[in-house]
């Protein structure tokens, strides 16, 4: 059994009531056109709206998140380099050529990062096997390399058949796991996710803008992909940031770009406008010490591992309360890491968030006499 010890001086400044409180209903989420729809906060995680997040649907070409993000790590591990010269086969001068394209020249080189652009603002079927063949000798095996991360990221509804999103029956994902995708490409990569802000590129003398309209309608947008074929409709994940909150819209299956967009933005805009985020506690900063027995030291700092936001309807920053529950008997050794409690975080009867307490450093066996003194204590508890 645990001790429930209420989180008082931990969120007193945080929890202040706010300036000016709103009522405490949010209203009901705006109705969209598509297959699927979801409307997450970043840091929290907390779905705010969504719509058959689970449902199979076709990614089209929103698949090049994952394209660009297999990418990323072999750029991280130095298996290519940004200046690598990239020779373009047959294949990926030829196939797909009614879909979009770089406009790259058979038999030419082109850079990693020219073909990286090429992927994520041109939304290039020919820069992505280009590139897929480039990390992994052909396509195929680059897209063992795409199911291996999905599969790492918690993708379990997803399942990848080419790097560009061409359609294929076997080749699908969820609103719900673009969000894992998208999360991850923004937590993992925050310097080469700038490439998906950028609004236009210029290859082999032809400029292109980026096909996500909301760089050039929403200054708080900077990312990250649209989608589009004919069984799929049109499609986008997007992601804006205002007063240090992000969130992830993902709309599916819409009949235009145009609806897409609105869709996008009713999303946005309804999570900004209705919600905040904010962050109740760092990482590695002790929340409580506990009393350890038979150890070197008679306390042990408790705290997390990674901070802690929570996202909660305007004006109720009141009404979020916080309690831990920490295991009463700590014996030595602890080692950093190590779990002995959980926090709690509620607003009314709603958890907004759990996470495990953990030791924060190690803390080793005592002496023989420190092991006889805690032994005869105890045995008065």
């Amino acid at each position: 059994m645990r001790f429930v010890i209420p989180v008082i001086a931990l969120l007193a400044a945080l929890l202040s009531p706010a300036l000016n409180a709103a009522p405490d209903l949010v209203p009901a989420p705006p109705q969209l056109p598509g297959s699927s729809w979801l409307l997450i906060d970043h840091d929290s995680g907390r779905v705010l709206v969504e719509h058959e997040p689970d449902a199979r649907v076709e990614p089209a070409s929103i698949t090049k998140i994952m394209t660009s993000y297999v990418a990323f790590h072999a750029l991280r591990n130095s298996s290519i380099n940004l200046d690598d010269k990239v020779r373009i086969s047959k294949n990926a001068r030829y196939k797909h050529t009614d879909g979009s394209r770089m406009f790259v020249e058979y038999n030419s080189q082109v850079s990693v990062e020219d073909l990286l652009r090429g992927i994520i603002v041109q939304s290039g079927n020919d820069a992505s096997i280009a590139l897929a063949e480039h990390i992994a000798g052909s396509e195929e095996s680059f897209v063992t390399l795409m199911n291996r991360h999905a599969q790492a990221l918690g993708m379990d509804n997803t399942h990848f058949t080419n790097s560009t999103g061409w359609p294929d029956e076997n080749h699908y994902t969820t609103a719900r796991d673009l969000v894992r995708l998208s999360r991850a490409m923004i937590d993992d990569f925050p310097k080469e996710y700038a490439m998906f802000a950028e609004r236009r590129f210029t290859h082999n003398g032809i400029k292109q803008s980026n096909r996500n309209r909301l760089l050039w309608l929403d200054d708080r947008v900077d990312g990250i992909k649209t989608g589009h074929t004919e069984s799929a409709g049109y499609c986008l994940v997007s992601s804006a940031i205002h007063d240090e909150m992000r969130l992830i819209a993902v709309v599916m299956g819409t009949d235009s770009e145009s609806q897409r967009d609105n869709a996008s933005r009713k999303l946005l805009n309804y999570g900004f406008r209705f919600y905040e985020t904010f962050q109740l506690h760092d990482a590695n900063e002790p929340l409580t010490e506990m009393r350890i027995w038979k150890g070197e030291q008679e306390v042990v700092p408790l705290g997390l591992e990674a901070p802690l936001h929570v996202t909660i309807p305007r004006g109720q920053r009141r009404n979020v309360k916080a309690h831990m529950k920490v295991d009463p008997m700590i014996m030595a050794p602890a080692k950093e890491g190590q779990e002995y409690g959980t926090v709690n975080i509620m607003l009314g009867e709603e958890e907004l968030a759990s996470k495990p307490l953990v030791a924060l450093r190690d803390v080793n066996e005592g002496s023989l006499w420190r092991k006889l003194v805690d032994n005869i204590k105890l045995m008065f508890k």
